[in-house]
C-alpha cells in the first residue's frame, strides 16, 4: 500500500524547493496549493464563489484573485468560507492523483495548511519544513514582490513553526538548502525502509 507523506511548512519555508528535490529523487509529489489554484477557476468553483462572496471578487466576470486574496486574508471568517469550498475539491483531486500513483511505495502531499485543513489525518507521516520567520519573510518578498504587510497577513493566517513541528514526525531546518536536502534524503531513506 502506498504511504502518504505530508510535507508542510509556513509561507517562505522552502516547501517547494524540498518538494522539487523529492521529485528529482523519483518520488511523486502532489502540490495542494498549485492544484487549489487550478480548482479555483473550475466552473463549479466559480459558481460557489459567486454564491458565497458575490460579484465583488470578479472583474469583467472573471475571478480577480487579488480581490479574493485581500478579502480572505483580512477576514478570517471569509478565509474559512473559502476553505470550505476549496478543501473538499482538493481532496477529491488528490484521491484521483493518488489512485494514478498507486504503485509508488510512497507519495508526498505538499500543503502549506496541512494541519489547518485537516488533511494531515490522511498522512502516514508528516515532514515539516522550518526556517526563521525573518528569512521566510525575505524569501517571499523577493519571490512574490510582496510587501512586508502582505507577507505578515499570510503568516498570521497559518500555524506557527512551533505548532507544526510539535505535530510532525520529522522537521527539516531549511536555512541552508544543501543541509535541508541532505536531511530530506535521510528521512526518505527511513520512510522507504519501514
Amino acid at each position: 500500500m502506498t504511504k502518504i507523506i505530508g510535507l508542510t511548512g509556513g509561507i517562505g519555508s522552502g516547501k517547494t524547493t524540498i518538494a522539487n528535490h523529492l521529485k528529482s529523487l523519483g518520488i511523486p509529489v502532489y502540490n495542494s496549493d498549485e492544484q487549489a489554484k487550478k480548482i479555483l477557476y473550475l466552473p463549479e468553483t466559480i459558481k460557489s464563489l459567486k454564491s458565497v462572496f458575490g460579484n465583488g471578487i470578479f472583474s469583467n466576470n472573471l475571478l480577480d484573485k487579488e480581490k479574493l486574496s485581500k478579502l480572505v486574508f483580512n477576514y478570517p471568517i471569509q478565509l474559512k468560507l473559502l476553505n470550505q469550498i476549496i478543501h473538499p475539491a482538493v481532496k477529491v483531486d488528490f484521491d484521483k492523483w493518488l489512485f494514478a500513483n498507486k504503485n509508488a511505495k510512497l507519495v508526498i502531499k505538499e500543503a502549506a495548511i496541512l494541519f489547518e485543513s485537516g488533511s494531515y489525518k490522511d498522512c502516514d507521516a508528516i515532514i515539516s519544513i522550518s526556517a526563521p520567520q525573518e528569512l521566510r519573510i525575505q524569501r517571499v518578498i523577493n519571490r512574490d514582490l510582496a510587501t512586508y504587510e502582505e507577507v505578515m497577513s499570510k503568516i498570521n493566517n497559518q500555524w506557527t513553526d512551533d505548532m507544526r513541528n510539535k505535530k510532525s514526525d520529522y522537521v527539516i531546518d531549511n536555512q541552508d538548502i544543501e543541509v535541508a536536502c541532505a536531511q530530506t534524503q535521510k528521512i526518505i531513506t527511513i520512510l522507504l525502509n519501514y
